[in-house]
């Protein structure tokens, strides 16, 4: 029979014999629903790299096609543009659904090695504009990894998911705004919307500039629509001792510069502007470009 202090002490038991059964029960790994990872072996690189996928919520109930955002550096941008798609989205209130496309780095590759071969137009090293000990290359191969994206990555989208084509949508950062503008330049029809944060227009002594004198000489149109976005502290302020300030590179004046070059080309299809962000930073300015980015490519019709 039991008693007031033997009931305890079998409680404690019973516990402490479950314990190393609860303990030894395996965590589950945290999916973010409605989301895909496809494989795309490229033809044109000697290398593979895989999409990430996010699908709107109401995909699997109707038959519509959706628009297509792509972005680069998926493994940080993912998840992040995802979430906050969902979150100024409101449960389609503000925004246009859209299919979501992260651009992933290439298999076996360090993101550092992959983002620098693949978004940069030229190779520094090779040119000698960068000392080799600076660097970690290779560089210079945007043109390829552009055409592995119009060529091989947009076309797969299109045959697997129901994407909207008439409506393809880039967001890149730094290096991905770089090989955003590369794309523009060389084959502006691959996008219909650029999204750019924080240019990295001074890459290899503004090979972007001369890209774009170059492009002007031999075309009288440029029909896409362009948001340029960076944050205030990417600016150099002599005097500051603020620390978030710039040092060497004011990519705020460099980008007004480059808005007031493009408008001053005539084009009659491009539409183009740009923003500085109060309090955001380099490393920090992502997330609110992203915000802006939505809700002006993808405003609720």
């Amino acid at each position: 029979m039991l008693n007031r202090t033997t009931t305890p002490l079998l409680i404690a038991l019973g516990l402490l014999i479950q314990a190393p059964t609860l303990a030894s029960t395996a965590p589950r790994p945290y999916t973010l629903e409605h989301t895909e990872v496809r494989s795309v072996p490229s033809r044109i690189l000697p290398r593979d790299y895989e999409i990430f996928v996010s699908l709107p919520e109401s995909y699997h109930k109707t038959q519509k096609r959706y628009p297509v955002l792509f972005m680069t550096d998926a493994n940080y941008a993912f998840p992040l543009v995802r979430s906050i798609n969902r979150r100024v989205n409101d449960y389609g209130r503000n925004l246009d659904e859209v299919i979501l496309v992260g651009l992933s780095y290439a298999k076996g590759d360090s993101p550092i090695t992959s983002r620098n071969r693949d978004y940069t137009p030229t190779d520094i090293v090779l040119k000698k504009t960068r000392r080799p000990s600076q660097a970690e290359g290779p560089y210079g191969q945007a043109e390829s990894y552009g055409r592995f994206v119009s060529e091989e990555v947009i076309p797969f989208v299109a045959q697997h998911y129901r994407a909207d084509m008439s409506k393809k949508i880039y967001v890149g950062h730094s290096y991905g705004s770089l090989l955003g503008l590369h794309l523009l330049f060389r084959k502006p029809d691959t996008f219909d919307y650029y999204v750019l944060g924080s240019p990295s227009l001074w890459y290899d002594r503004y090979h972007m500039l001369d890209v774009e004198r170059q492009y002007a000489a031999s075309n009288k149109n440029l029909s896409a629509r362009v948001l340029m976005v960076a944050g205030a502290f990417e600016a150099i302020q002599p005097g500051s001792d603020n620390p978030r300030y710039a040092k060497e590179t004011d990519m705020v004046k460099d980008m007004q510069l480059f808005e007031l070059q493009l408008k001053g080309r005539g084009y009659p299809g491009l539409s183009i502007r740009s923003e500085v962000i109060k309090d955001e930073d380099h490393l920090t300015v992502f997330p609110a470009l992203i915000t802006r980015g939505l809700l002006w490519a993808l405003p609720k019709r």
